[in-house]
């Protein structure tokens, strides 16, 4: 008999709700995590008795009722409504793109009108799209693409739109209604106090090692559990025997003002190429806080390089191939269940993650 059920690595939601079951049926599991907190990307430190998204702005947000539930009997979740603004060189433009952004951007008053302008526009672009430059102007006509599209978009890519290929931008939501809610899912909020009410939920049962990278003494820790939950990057985990995947990564600069309100909603974003971030976050605002100082973010995306955390899966074909190959050889692993964004190369939302983790628990746990 070894020491634990099960040995997880990574604290992030997936192994949080892999442990937090497996806890329910009596099982043993040790945490390994390589940063010095518990959480993952949904960690959220106080700061001035605020709650702090350290990771990038993490809003909850489903249409599954039994997940929704599920969340809130971890933690009652508020009314947060998801509705970003967009700032282009000091025009605010209400996001996602709707009967409030075309009336500032056109004077237009009613749907029709709308998209006539935007149907007009689209004429730009003759035949398929090659590029996402193109696609975009297919999508939502030229004025939206140019203020709210390219800016943003290269700066997330690091490249020009007309390098980027089309399929990244598969479609742009674009609403004919007054409506700012960012999300069309049933459900959204932020959980009241912070994500670290559910994280530490999540783990209370469990075995704890910060600070620690399972890899350099993989033999070590897999000796200690009869299954190993592994949410790192993949492609690591065999030792980059075909290669790096590819991911996009975020830096952020957070500072604390001496003022109660900095820009008066939770994101901006910031569309125009010029200005090198792609959002400031102000905190408190996730929770309608009234504290006297305000925290916020700067948001820069950047290049990967290892030693960096990974956030974003760069899903193009290339990398998706590569995958694969590492996809097939995670399968052949007896003793080690794959999962989460990194162990899936897969941008998940939170809901998703929590539904991946709780189908691994029905099929491993019984």
């Amino acid at each position: 008999m070894k020491k634990y059920d099960y040995v997880l690595i990574g604290a992030g939601l997936f192994s949080g709700v892999f442990a937090y079951e497996a806890a329910k049926k009596g099982k043993k599991c040790l945490v390994v995590e390589k940063r010095s907190h518990l959480g993952g990307n949904v960690y959220c430190p106080e700061v001035e008795g605020i709650h702090v998204h350290q990771y990038g702005a993490h809003i909850f947000h489903t249409s599954n009722k039994k997940i929704w539930n599920y969340v809130n009997e971890l933690a009652d979740f508020n009314r947060f409504t998801n509705s970003p603004v967009a700032n282009y060189k000091g025009e605010i433009y209400n996001m996602p793109f709707n009967m409030n952004t075309f009336n500032k951007m056109w004077g237009v008053i009613t749907p029709q009108e709308a998209k006539e302008k935007i149907e007009e526009q689209k004429q730009a672009v003759a035949g398929e799209p090659k590029n996402l430059e193109e696609q975009a102007i297919s999508l939502v006509g030229t004025d939206i693409y140019k203020k709210l599209v390219k800016g943003y978009t290269e700066k997330q890519w690091g490249r020009d739109c007309r390098e980027l290929p089309s399929f990244i931008i598969r479609r742009l939501p674009v609403r004919f209604t007054y409506d700012n809610n960012y999300f069309n899912d049933l459900y959204q909020g932020i959980p009241v106090g912070g994500y670290n009410v559910i994280i530490d939920k999540l783990f209370a049962d469990c075995d704890i090692e910060l600070e620690t990278d399972y890899l350099e003494k993989k033999e070590y820790y897999d000796s200690l559990g009869e299954t190993v939950i592994y949410t790192g990057t993949v492609d690591a985990y065999f030792d980059y025997c075909y290669g790096k995947l590819e991911y996009r990564s975020l830096k952020f600069e957070t500072e604390v003002l001496d003022m109660g309100n900095y820009q008066g909603n939770a994101v901006v974003n910031y569309t125009d190429r010029e200005t090198p971030y792609t959002r400031i976050i102000e905190h408190k605002h996730f929770e309608f806080g009234t504290q006297p100082k305000t925290v916020i973010t700067k948001e820069y995306p950047a290049a990967w390089a290892e030693g960096m955390e990974p956030y974003y899966p760069v899903n193009d074909e290339k990398n998706q191939a590569l995958y694969q190959k590492y996809a097939e050889l995670a399968a052949k692993e007896e003793h080690v269940i794959f999962g989460g964004r990194l162990g899936e190369y897969k941008y998940y939302d939170m809901d998703k993650v929590i539904e991946s983790a709780l189908a691994a628990v029905k099929v491993h746990q019984g």
